[in-house]
């Protein structure tokens, strides 16, 4: 285990051991933040399914009512008159193929990737370099799609993907330090309820184990389950 800092060891010093009102737990992830820059607030949701099987997959989309404090990069991979679409409705890079060959290239500047569907053939040549980076457009979150406006509108709004991960977590942000605690707290009530709509059926007992949330370089702050129980 590598050496904690100071700064660590005091903010964590100041975070009991218990669970905290969400009203509580992200308030007090501003104030022990210490990094010199502004910092991503983060949620941790572990889950009682298993990923592993498909029917218990938990994945989905949600536009946070106050963003996620930065504009996000979008790249459209379309072709003929979608191109100038999706250039007018405010994607930072637009092409066709050209695109997914400079992507084959290693080039990932961008945040975000929609494609629409009759380029998936040529995207999907993509999916080792995007799929681990958690870029590959997908029909499910709304990024393969003839409705490029919308979709540039979206994500720029704030939307962000969920998905759970190999050890049943998921983990998504909710925005920076900076922000409001009331702006937070309201981005991740949004975050979990569309979390607690995506339980899946065959999911059986307790589906939200355990809460927490934390700044890029702060202590975890474990959040009470209750209100989500209800």
């Amino acid at each position: 285990m590598g050496r904690v800092g100071k700064k660590y060891k005091n903010a964590r010093a100041q975070v009991q051991n218990r669970p905290y009102k969400l009203e509580e737990a992200l308030p007090l992830v501003k104030k022990v933040a210490f990094a010199k820059f502004d910092e991503t607030v983060e949620i941790a949701v572990r889950l009682g399914v298993d990923p592993k099987h498909a029917d218990q997959m938990v994945r989905g989309t949600v536009v946070l009512p106050h963003g996620l404090g930065k504009s996000k990069k979008v790249c459209v991979i379309a072709s003929g008159e979608r191109i100038k679409e999706a250039e007018e409705a405010g994607a930072e890079h637009v092409g066709g193929d050209n695109l997914v060959a400079k992507i084959q290239e290693g080039w990932l500047d961008f945040d975000a990737l929609i494609a629409t569907p009759d380029m998936m053939k040529s995207v999907g040549k993509l999916g080792k370099i995007l799929g681990p980076k958690g870029l590959m457009p997908n029909p499910k979150t709304g990024t393969v799609t003839f409705e490029l406006a919308r979709a540039i509108k979206e994500i720029k709004a704030g939307k962000v993907e969920f998905r759970v991960d190999k050890t049943s977590i998921i983990h998504t942000p909710v925005g920076k330090v900076s922000f409001s605690a009331d702006r937070l707290v309201e981005n991740a009530k949004t975050l979990i309820d569309s979390i607690v709509k995506a339980k899946p059926a065959a999911s059986k007992g307790k589906y939200v184990r355990s809460f927490s949330v934390s700044s890029t370089m702060g202590p975890g702050v474990q959040v009470d389950l209750t209100a989500i129980e209800k």
